[in-house]
């Protein structure tokens, strides 16, 4: 068995139809954790959906029941790029309560896998790039109301920036400033193909994103933490990127849970991603992110994010990787 849970309902399955979102990876994944004995049955937890409390913790009444009665405006369905359904309300809803169930485990398990989730383009308002609900912020402000946590810090290192994670969780800010863990010769290029890493905190909530520049969306509201990657970074760039981002972020501050977005699409065949990453390089990063938050002490959800790889079957590897990735770490230290 594995030292830590993983999330799991077939109802994560999203009914958008013929969609570029491998709606099936989700069940591909748990398939391929129990052919391969990666993980047991009994290893798996049933999430519940999320109460509409919980919803609105996050989301406006008026969005949310918009989403409840079906009355979304043609614009609003063609901001969130997915086909509206009472049916895929009801799959937001419950990749929600998964967040939420992983952020509980997590608390005692010190990780806590979700295998979904991580639809972090949702504003309070209005959905985004395939994303209805925040899942994340949601278990977030759950376990705050719950006192389960004070502060969390999520790490997003989907291809695409954390827009809805960045505008939830923005506080009172000043303008954003070049951090001092980057060397003064590396910021005073101004390259288009530098990397830059930017950010001002304030709040309960510190926000890491880790994205390509250049992709989508064009709008990119400040985290606390942004690294802007140009197009075709790879592995040892990146890991050296996240790797200053994390030590920057937990100088300045102190989070009671870390909420990882393990997006898949990095990776070099991603067909809505423009980076270099490997496969290798991919289960690398997973890794630094769960020996950095184990030896701080820090529990870890996980959720997935996206992953649109040319074969399918890539997008699996990455996120069976990234259980593996937190066995390797946690079942050592056991």
């Amino acid at each position: 068995m594995l030292p830590f849970k993983l999330v799991y309902s077939d109802a994560y399955y999203l009914p958008i139809g013929d969609h570029v979102f491998p709606a099936e990876k989700y069940r591909c994944v748990r398939e391929r954790l129990l052919r391969d004995g990666i993980a047991e049955a009994d290893d798996f937890l049933e999430p519940q959906p999320a109460a509409d409390q919980d919803i609105l913790l996050v989301h406006t009444p008026e969005y949310v029941q918009k989403l409840k009665t079906g009355t979304l405006s043609p614009r609003e369905e063609m901001e969130m790029e997915v086909p509206y359904s009472r049916d895929l309300v009801d799959a937001f809803w419950l990749a929600a309560g998964g967040s939420i169930l992983a952020a509980r485990q997590c608390l005692n398990d010190r990780v806590c896998i979700s295998i979904g989730g991580g639809f972090h383009h949702a504003f309070p308002d209005h959905g985004e790039g395939f994303c209805m609900i925040h899942d994340v912020a949601v278990a977030i402000r759950r376990l705050q109301r719950d006192d389960k946590i004070r502060t969390a810090m999520t790490v997003d290192c989907d291809v695409h920036h954390g827009n809805g994670t960045a505008a939830i969780f923005s506080g009172t800010r000043s303008e954003s400033t070049l951090l001092p863990s980057v060397s003064g010769s590396r910021l005073s290029q101004k390259s288009a193909a530098e990397p830059k890493m930017r950010g001002k905190h304030a709040g309960d909530v510190f926000t890491i994103s880790l994205h390509q520049h250049n992709n989508y969306p064009l709008w990119k509201p400040p985290s606390s933490i942004d690294v802007d990657l140009p197009d075709g970074t790879g592995d040892d760039d990146y890991l050296a990127w996240l790797d200053n981002a994390l030590s920057s972020g937990l100088r300045q501050f102190e989070p009671d849970l870390l909420c990882y977005i393990a997006g898949a699409d990095p990776y070099r065949e991603d067909q809505l991603g423009g980076l270099d990453l490997t496969i290798e390089g991919l289960k690398k990063r997973d890794e630094l992110v769960f020996r950095v938050a184990h030896a701080r002490g820090i529990p870890v959800m996980v959720t997935y994010a996206g992953g649109y790889a040319r074969n399918l079957e890539d997008t699996v590897t990455i996120h069976c990787n990234t259980v593996m990735a937190a066995k390797q770490v946690f079942a050592a230290a056991k």
